[in-house]
């Protein structure tokens, strides 16, 4: 097995990854969104968006590694890179969009409005 034959199938495996995050967090977040509603509980709409929104957000960190690993390392060419820049752009402004959702804040502000205590009052 080549070098590159290798790199491949780590790319392959991390993109796998991300499928799984993104589909086992879906999963995981309705099965405890039931079981909190069974209970009667209040916020569960809030915590299953949070849930799932921490789910998509480990997905998409994870496909853009692949893309990172597949891309540098198998086939380094400029229009390879470019296309790579460009899902990263997208991917980067996708997960900000859902930190923002998720927490009420943007990732690089430190403190703010939290979802958690936005919905508590």
């Amino acid at each position: 097995m080549e070098f590159q034959d290798v790199i491949e199938a780590a790319g392959r495996a991390v993109d796998a990854a991300g499928v799984v995050a993104v589909v086992a967090g879906a999963i995981i977040a309705a099965i405890l969104a039931v079981a909190h509603l069974i209970r009667r509980e209040k916020l569960v709409y809030g915590r299953f968006r949070r849930f799932l929104g921490r789910s998509i957000l480990l997905g998409l960190e994870l496909l853009v590694a692949a893309d990172i690993i597949r891309t540098v390392a198998v086939t380094p060419t400029l229009e390879s890179v470019a296309v790579l820049a460009i899902i990263v752009v997208i991917r980067t402004f996708l997960s900000w969009s859902l930190e923002l959702e998720i927490t009420g804040r943007w990732p690089w502000q430190k403190s703010g409005g939290s979802a958690d205590q936005a919905e508590e009052s």
